[in-house]
């Protein structure tokens, strides 16, 4: 749950084309969602792959019809095996390992889309070829349409169909046949298909600059909206959020601590040498207070010189005080801020839910009011809120 500093969220993984993690994860969700169309088309590809069959009595047709539908089967079987095992909540290492069988599922597909294709231009029939040609438009419009966002699914798929038919084709064009123009029609219709093929790769180049750009967007003002500008650590929204995640999954007896922060002698600092020097001091007070915290827990900026940490899985009260304690350590330890030397220590006071209560605001009022006792008892100091504490929050919420 942690954030790096200096007013922006934290350093995002990157891949190819240095894609943000996030946006990654949310285009490969959409990915994971096309049960239906593998469905609806292999249904269709299995329909005219036995008409075909019907009429011809071919083998290969039956073999190219029996290796869709298995094809078809492991498609849909791939996409429920990756949402049993977490969906886009994995990590990204597994997630490139998902997408690839994806890709290589959908390749081999499209393969046998194209088998149809050449097998069908072995004997002259119009019908037939008509109805495994739309196959490949089908195939091709549905690709661009659902799947423009990942680039290398729409070129390695659309190219595994329409290239071995768009060749076939021109082979059966340079074919002896008695029929005016048949190989001229033959030729235009495969550099149709072509045409047709590069103009729907333009058009995913496009779909798929306009999604980065709008999920890039929508992420980076998610990432504004829960995090403090200065510090890069979490604002008050995150801090609502992540309390509500960690109280669901607290296991039976874990408790939250509330450590409510307020730096001692932080006035004196920007009065003495400026706003810039505070903020600097700021800066570096969340980079210690993250180096202390462990990854599960939330350290959160309120504003000015107010800080939370919201600590996870507290078996005992004793080890929201050791926290305290480190972070009084830490916190009281000399800054170098332009080659001078400040000093400045930090009064704790903690809530602990459920023990105190359940309400996020009132506890940080709580809090709060067990802060005030510490900094009035001479300041580096950790008191735990009272039941007292807790009714006047109470009081002061309402």
């Amino acid at each position: 749950m942690q954030t790096n500093l200096g007013g922006t969220p934290a350093p995002r993984r990157r891949r190819q084309a240095a894609l943000p993690d996030a946006v990654y994860r949310d285009l490969l969700a959409t990915l994971f969602t096309m049960t239906m169309p593998i469905i609806g088309f292999g249904t269709l590809y299995l329909g005219v792959g036995m008409l075909i069959y019907r009429k011809w009595q071919d083998g290969i047709i039956l073999g190219l019809v029996a290796a869709a539908a298995l094809v078809t089967g492991a498609r849909t079987l791939l996409i429920s095996r990756f949402n049993r095992a977490g969906g886009i909540r994995q990590g990204i290492a597994l997630l490139h390992r998902w997408e690839r069988d994806y890709i290589i599922l959908a390749c081999l597909f499209a393969l046998l889309l194209a088998g149809l294709n050449i097998r069908a231009l072995t004997i002259h029939e119009p019908l037939i070829h008509i109805a495994t040609l739309s196959l490949v438009f089908t195939f091709g419009a549905g690709i661009v349409s659902r799947n423009a966002f990942r680039p290398l699914l729409c070129i390695t798929s659309l190219g595994c169909s329409v290239l071995p038919t768009a060749i076939a084709m021109m082979f059966h064009a340079a074919s002896a046949y008695d029929e005016p123009l048949h190989g001229e029609f033959f030729a235009f219709e495969a550099l149709l298909l072509l045409v047709v093929t590069a103009m729907s790769l333009g058009s995913v180049r496009h779909l798929y600059t306009a999604t980065v750009e709008h999920l890039t967007m929508k992420h980076d003002l998610a990432q504004l909206a829960r995090f403090d500008p200065l510090t890069g650590l979490a604002n008050r929204l995150m801090l609502r959020e992540a309390f509500q995640i960690n109280r669901q999954a607290a296991r039976v007896g874990d408790q939250l601590a509330i450590h409510y922060l307020d730096l001692d002698g932080f006035k004196s600092i920007n009065d003495r040498y400026g706003h810039p020097a505070g903020d600097k001091v700021l800066i570096e007070v969340a980079r210690r207070l993250l180096s202390i915290v462990r990854d599960d827990d939330l350290t959160c900026r309120l504003g000015g010189d107010e800080f939370i940490l919201l600590q996870s899985a507290v078996q005992h009260r004793d080890q929201a005080e050791l926290l305290a304690r480190r972070v009084i350590k830490q916190l009281s330890d000399p800054y170098i801020i332009d080659e001078i030397e400040m000093q400045i220590s930090v009064s704790v006071g903690i809530a602990l839910a459920p023990e105190i209560g359940e309400d996020l605001e009132r506890l940080i009022g709580c809090a709060d009011a067990a802060l005030y006792r510490s900094k009035a008892k001479g300041k580096a100091q950790v008191h735990f809120c009272e039941p007292n504490d807790y009714r006047d929050a109470a009081r002061a919420v309402a």
